[in-house]
């Protein structure tokens, strides 16, 4: 074998693939059909998960520069009416604000960075995968540079990253699933020559005439989002000339330099099957989405969360199955999100005139009366490798006697149990603590119920304290993507928690 994995795509999703499993030891290659990195921006913004992830990788605060806090969301309608104004959360669950906003091109950059210096994973640039062999024992990939030279790379697992339209979901013949949302959309990006005054960092416009999306994309840089008709003349649209009319009560040619007109169609579309054999969809090639949550890139990145850790217990020696619960779990927490974009994009994008005016009218009321937007909450995971729970493991500031820091830099990002107090782990028998440690398992003991007898980790800011209230739990385990495999209420019911797990990844 080449390498364990084989990753065919080098956007965000395949770097921060890549980037975990050469953390963990894997070999990696990388297949990209393009010399250099995009260098142009396109997605808008991640989320404090997303953040979570960089985090692990080392790489959060190099991402910074690269990035705006994004402290909310302002939907008007055409009178300048504001109609909604979300506030996001800071710190969020993840223990970083809950809404960044981004310029994709450093962001590709500090990841390129860190995977180029990952020790087993290598890039090979100019390389288009032209087909691909799974005889059931590994993959053979052979791929084609610029002059027509071919050469084949031999790997163990192979995950296609390479987009909605790319090579492997089309060799899986991986059939879609159309959610019936499909717009045209005129983007404009801009990158700004100075401050101007009122310029909105993130806002909706819900004109039936004419939708607006207006976001920062990151320091010094905006991006204008322009809902076009069916019969629009698309390669008129594009021309610069008739881009500055657009913008011209925003922005003009003074304050900002137009970088980039695209012409886009949303789409929403899941992929029947993502693993077929030892091949495997991640990303776009698996799903795609309206942009009016910001989840796209954020959900590529959750599928190469998910899939890393199962991919290393699997290349340890664990079950082969164990790769079948990544769309178990990973497809509905996409639909849903897919479902609330689209849902979202609706009643944004109204058209009907009489229509958008009810929209408004109740909207308005609901502000008057102070009734606060439900912030959107993600489902946990369900299935797959999940008991009984499925949520994310917040993060809060912890503390031990050599120094204070967020949770998963103090407790580490593998197998765990978090626990309320020591008696927790009291009923654990030896043999199942054995296979726990085999299997790279740690705890992370507080002592948030005990007058006598200390914990591990002392709970800075209060997040475990609250958490282990509001779940009545007195232990947890938790995978190494920080979702909870299952709580336990009771030092028995921790016990047989442990067992269920261990049986149901099997033998090494």
């Amino acid at each position: 074998m080449d390498c364990d994995v084989a990753i065919v795509g080098y956007g965000p999703t395949g770097m921060a693939l890549a980037a975990l499993l050469g953390q963990q030891g894997r070999s990696v290659i990388v297949l990209e059909r393009y010399q250099g990195l995009y260098n142009l921006p396109r997605a808008a913004a991640f989320d404090d998960e997303t953040m979570r992830t960089f985090q692990k990788l080392g790489i959060s605060e190099k991402v910074l520069p690269g990035t705006n806090i994004q402290r909310g969301y302002v939907w008007i309608n055409g009178n300048d009416e504001v109609l909604l104004d979300i506030e996001y959360d800071n710190p969020g669950r993840c223990g970083w604000p809950s809404q960044y906003m981004m310029y994709q091109p450093h962001l590709e950059d500090t990841m390129d960075t860190l995977v180029r210096s990952t020790p087993g994973v290598e890039i090979r640039s100019g390389q288009t995968v032209t087909a691909l062999a799974d005889d059931g024992e590994g993959v053979t990939v052979t791929a084609r540079d610029e002059n027509g030279t071919e050469q084949t790379v031999r790997a163990r697992y192979v995950v296609g990253c390479d987009g909605g339209n790319g090579f492997v979901r089309r060799h899986l013949d991986g059939k879609l699933e159309d959610l019936a949302f499909f717009e045209n959309w005129l983007v404009c990006d801009f990158e700004m020559r100075r401050n101007v005054p009122g310029l909105p960092s993130f806002q909706q416009v819900c004109n039936p005439a004419q939708s607006i999306s207006i976001v920062n994309i990151g320091p010094n840089h905006h991006r204008f989002s322009f809902r076009l008709e069916a019969d629009a003349d698309r390669d008129e649209l594009v021309k610069p000339e008739n881009v500055w009319p657009r913008v011209a009560a925003y922005l003009s040619p003074d304050d900002a330099d137009l970088i980039r007109v695209a012409n886009y169609t949303f789409l929403s579309c899941v992929t029947e099957s993502w693993r077929k054999g030892r091949i495997m969809l991640a990303g776009d090639a698996a799903h795609q989405m309206p942009p009016f949550l910001a989840q796209g890139m954020v959900s590529g990145i959750r599928d190469a969360r998910n899939l890393a850790w199962k991919l290393d217990m699997v290349l340890s020696g664990y079950d082969d199955g164990l790769l079948d619960t990544y769309q178990k779990e990973r497809e509905p927490h996409v639909r849903y999100i897919t479902d609330k974009a689209i849902e979202l994009g609706r009643a944004q994008t109204m058209r009907d005139p009489e229509k958008a005016r009810e929209r408004d009218a109740r909207m308005i009321a609901a502000r008057k009366a102070n009734h606060k937007p439900d912030k959107l909450v993600y489902p946990p995971l369900k299935g797959g490798l999940i008991d009984n729970d499925g949520a994310l493991l917040p993060q809060g500031l912890v503390s031990t006697p050599a120094r204070t820091a967020l949770f998963d830099e103090i407790a580490g990002t593998g197998w765990l149990i978090v626990a309320a107090d020591r008696p927790a782990l009291s009923e654990i028998s030896e043999n199942d603590l054995e296979s726990w440690k085999a299997m790279g398992g740690s705890e992370a003991v507080f002592a948030l119920t005990q007058m006598f007898g200390g914990g591990d980790i002392w709970d800075t800011n209060g997040v475990y304290g609250r958490w282990f209230s509001e779940t009545g739990a007195v232990a947890a385990i938790v995978r190494p993507d920080s979702y909870v495999y299952g709580l336990a209420k009771t030092p028995g019911e921790l016990s047989t928690l442990l067992g269920g797990l261990l049986s149901a990844l099997g033998p090494r």
